[in-house]
């Protein structure tokens, strides 16, 4: 596979989009490219890294991130350690410190680690000396999300420089839409973010979006939209009246896609809470790219994968 071996990201680390530069989101997109293709090949596995181990800490529930890198990481030939915080020393009053000090001094090379307080991937990569990947940190990021968030639109509408992207629903406690705006941003793309008031967050205006608060103007703007779920189980109090006045007013449904009469790209970054933030007639059309996002999730994570490890 022609990978370029000398290609470096500028970061030992990925703890956030806001560390990449514009060439290593490039660098990433390329690798990415020649790892979909690899994917494709009756035989799927290349021997990248077949002699590393890498841990996946996740300290918070997850299915579609925790399988999708745990599959990068066997198709690049890694070794890989499985680690849940539910049956841990954690729960014996360990710290995370410890816990990931004990798992390095069993000659881990790389960490990917999911965690609930925003920051904590910071926090361990002032501490520990392999490469980190933050798989999510609480409300604060999930750079990979956006990776192939963005990989994906890519791959629809071309160079995304100029490009009207919106992000609806629940930005406020989203850390996917923090990396999404991040990284379109980066790449040139317009950006405008959608949902009740209550759910956006004052200092949106602040990283260069357009807030809207209607629904039906905001997909009459863009040229991809990206549906995000409400996060109940990060609400502490109640920011709308009910599920189903949120679906009356800011679900994506075959009735408000067809006054807006355009052909428009649909992302949902998963789980998908099927008939609140959008309906399964959205979700299962031919508008919808939100399989290839789960495709493009192991290529892009693979990419990540093999050029930090390819760090010096």
């Amino acid at each position: 596979m022609p990978i370029d071996k000398e290609a470096q990201l500028s970061t030992k680390s990925l703890l956030g989009i806001k560390d990449l530069t514009k060439q290593d989101l490039k660098l990433i997109f390329q690798t990415t490219e020649q790892f979909k293709e690899v994917l494709n090949r009756p035989i799927k596995k290349v021997p990248s890294l077949r002699d590393l181990t890498i841990a996946n800490l996740f300290f918070e529930n997850s299915t579609r991130t925790r399988i999708s890198f745990e599959l990068a990481e066997k198709r690049l030939s890694a070794d890989v350690v499985n680690f849940s915080a539910a049956s841990s020393s954690l729960k014996k009053g360990e710290t995370l410190l410890d816990t990931v000090n004990n798992i390095l001094s069993m000659k881990v090379d790389m960490v990917v680690m999911r965690h609930p307080a925003p920051g904590a991937c910071v926090f361990l990569s002032n501490h520990i000396n392999v490469p980190i990947i933050n798989a999510g940190d609480g409300t604060h990021e999930h750079p990979t999300q956006a990776l192939l968030d963005a990989f994906s639109i890519q791959e629809k509408l071309g160079d995304l420089a100029g490009k009207k992207i919106a992000i609806i629903g629940d930005i406020l406690h989203s850390r996917v839409a923090l990396s999404n705006i991040l990284c379109l941003k980066k790449l040139g793309a317009e950006v405008e973010v959608c949902g009740p008031p209550t759910l956006i967050p004052n200092y949106i205006s602040s990283l260069g979006v357009s807030v809207s608060y209607s629904l039906e103007n905001t997909l009459n703007w863009c040229d991809a939209a990206n549906i995000l779920r409400i996060q109940l189980e990060r609400q502490s109090t109640r920011y709308f009246p009910s599920l189903r006045e949120y679906a009356t007013y800011y679900g994506v449904n075959k009735q408000v896609l067809t006054k807006v009469n355009k052909d428009l790209i649909i992302l949902h970054p998963g789980p998908i809470n099927r008939g609140v933030e959008i309906t399964s007639e959205v979700a299962d059309s031919p508008n919808a790219i939100i399989l290839d996002q789960v495709e493009n999730g192991v290529a892009v994570r693979m990419a990540v994968l093999y050029l930090l490890a390819s760090k010096p």
